[in-house]
């Protein structure tokens, strides 16, 4: 039975509106923790040093050591909450591509994990990135394949031309397959 679903994707490419429609649709109570969300509960000073989190001026993003300090133990929670019995989201962006993969993989072992890559065209991904007005310009771009060099996905799914319900229902019809027996019965009592 999946306990954790780990979305990855470029800036973007439409995760977090995937991860509030899976919660919406999958039959249990799943928690969502993502990328975005940790960036704000940093200090600001994070994003002034070069051992932390560098946005550069084309959407380049450099982490020094400070923020993969931080990162790491931020992983560790999360996981440690699926190993105490939730079933969590994960929404993050996978800038060192394999790399990163390998981190949660550590971090996660264990656990049940479906890997679900979330692609999207970059151009459709900078027009979404220009109308949302909160992110710098060129990101989108800059991820749209580096954050997949490598990763190695159970099931992907593409946004460009598919809306985030509809992706949401292929992921969550994977996790209910996930749960049943050979012979169609549930894999919990």
């Amino acid at each position: 039975m999946i306990q954790v679903i780990v979305l990855n994707g470029g800036s973007s490419a439409g995760k977090s509106e995937i991860v509030r429609q899976l919660q919406a649709v999958l039959p249990q109570p799943w928690l969502a923790f993502g990328v975005d969300s940790l960036l704000e509960a940093m200090p600001h000073s994070m994003r002034e040093s070069d051992s932390g989190i560098e946005f550069a001026p084309d959407g380049g993003v450099s982490v020094g050591p400070e923020f993969m300090a931080l990162q790491s133990a931020w992983m560790e929670g999360v996981a440690a909450m699926a190993r105490a019995g939730a079933r969590v989201i994960i929404d993050d962006v996978f800038l060192g591509g394999a790399a990163t993969q390998q981190r949660w993989q550590r971090v996660l072992d264990g656990l049940d994990v479906l890997w679900v890559g979330v692609m999207c065209d970059s151009a459709i991904a900078a027009e979404r990135e220009r109308s949302r007005g909160d992110r710098i310009e060129g990101m989108a771009v800059a991820q749209a394949k580096v954050v997949h060099e490598g990763v190695v996905y159970d099931l992907r799914v593409d946004t460009t031309r598919t809306e985030s319900l509809d992706c949401a229902k292929v992921i969550a019809d994977h996790v209910r397959k996930s749960g049943e027996r050979a012979d169609g019965s549930s894999a919990t009592p």
